[in-house]
């Protein structure tokens, strides 16, 4: 059965439902609910922008960008983003999903915090970083009605949301520290561990082995 959300319709397909209850377990519901509303809000700013997305491949994208958090699918020596980016990948492939489909959300999911460059490529990279972006920086809420908010909202909560997703980047980063380094996610574990050392880009440039 079809399900809508602020206008938003769910496709009604194996591949999403799969996608859903492979997520419903991995994770709780704080990054769940926050994982749907990524791809909601992202497909309400793909719209008003005049973007055409395929519902699909965005609502895989929104549902497995923060996979690499949960501790079924978070590796030990690569950043979190590129966890859930191979996650999505693999996924779309054993689904039969084009090598192109499963890369362009591949590119969406591993550059999620990074700021602006996925915004320049395709619409399906581009959708998952306008949820990110609308769900846990409040940007550009203007382009959202409250109306719209408010049955985004009502669907998947979000109480102490800040707070929650916060502890969640934490939890999901704490035990590979040196894949933050130039992300903004060390600003994370900064917050948390004040023993925390950030590696610095000038010192290692100055302090590198190529000789003066």
């Amino acid at each position: 059965m079809s399900e809508t959300i602020a206008g938003v319709d769910i496709p009604d397909t194996e591949l999403v439902r799969e996608a859903t209850s492979l997520v419903r377990r991995a994770a709780d519901d704080t990054l769940f609910n926050h994982s749907r509303r990524v791809f909601l809000w992202g497909s309400l700013k793909a719209a008003a922008r005049g973007l055409e997305v395929d519902p699909e491949l965005a609502y895989v994208g929104g549902l497995f960008h923060d996979l690499g958090l949960t501790t079924e699918y978070a590796s030990k020596d690569q950043r979190f983003e590129l966890d859930g980016a191979d996650a999505a990948s693999r996924f779309l492939l054993d689904h039969g999903r084009a090598e192109q489909d499963a890369r362009d959300v591949w590119l969406a999911i591993a550059l999620h915090t990074t700021p602006e460059i996925p915004l320049r490529l395709a619409p399906q990279v581009a959708v998952v970083t306008l949820g990110v972006e609308t769900d846990v920086l409040g940007l550009d809420l203007d382009e959202i009605s409250e109306q719209q908010r408010a049955e985004v909202v009502a669907a998947h909560p979000r109480p102490d949301f800040k707070n929650r997703i916060l502890r969640a980047f934490y939890q999901g980063m704490a035990n590979r520290p040196d894949t933050t380094f130039g992300t903004m996610n060390d600003d994370v574990l900064a917050h948390f561990d004040p023993s925390f050392e950030r590696k610095d880009f000038v010192d290692i440039i100055r302090n590198n082995g190529w000789p003066e």
